[in-house]
C-alpha cells in the first residue's frame, strides 16, 4: 500500500481533561482508529496540531508541501471541519497526480457517538478507489474538494451552490 496519512488536528484529535472547559489537541486520532481496525499503518505525519480555525496560509502551504514531498500516492489529511475546504482547495490547485482525500470528524474521536472512526474508514476506502484528484470524505458524502462547502446548520458537507 501507498498510502500517507498527514495529521493536522482539528475536532477528531480534540482531548478532554476534568477541568471544566479546557481542551486541547492531542495524538492523531487516526493512529488508534486504524490499529482498533486492522489496518496496515501507513506512512505517518502528525503535521499541524491547531483547531483548523486557527490555521492559516502558511500552515496550508505547509499542507501543500507535505503532501507534495511524500512518497506515497495516496495520501490521507486529517483536519479540521470549518477551514478543510480551504486548505483541501489549496492542495487541489497545485497537486494532480496522487490521490488525496481529506477527512475529519464533527465529534472529538475521544467522544463515544464521534463520527471518527465511521469517517476514517470512509476516507480509507475512498483513497484506494478513486483516481488521482483531491476530495472531502465526510459522513458518508464524497466531494470533489473544489466543490465542497460545509453546511453548517446542516452539520454537514455539500455541493456549493453555483
Amino acid at each position: 500500500m501507498t498510502l500517507a496519512l498527514i495529521c493536522c488536528g482539528g475536532t477528531i484529535d480534540t482531548v478532554y481533561t476534568n477541568d471544566a472547559g479546557f481542551h486541547g489537541i492531542g495524538e492523531p486520532a487516526a493512529v488508534e482508529a486504524f490499529v482498533r481496525a486492522g489496518v496496515v499503518a501507513p506512512t505517518i505525519t502528525s503535521l499541524i496540531r491547531k483547531d483548523s480555525k486557527d490555521m492559516d496560509d502558511a500552515d496550508r502551504a505547509s499542507v501543500v508541501a507535505a503532501v507534495h514531498s511524500c512518497s506515497a500516492t495516496q495520501v490521507i489529511v486529517t483536519h479540521g471541519t470549518d477551514t478543510m475546504a480551504q486548505t483541501a482547495c489549496a492542495v487541489a490547485s497545485s497537486i494532480k497526480e496522487k490521490t488525496v482525500v481529506f477527512v475529519g470528524a464533527f465529534l472529538p474521536a475521544a467522544c463515544k457517538n464521534s463520527d471518527a472512526d465511521f469517517n476514517l474508514g470512509f476516507a480509507l476506502a475512498a483513497v484506494q478507489t478513486l483516481p488521482a484528484g483531491v476530495y472531502i470524505a465526510m459522513n458518508g458524502r464524497l466531494l470533489p474538494a473544489t466543490a465542497a462547502v460545509k453546511n453548517y446548520a446542516a452539520g454537514r458537507f455539500e455541493m456549493a451552490k453555483n
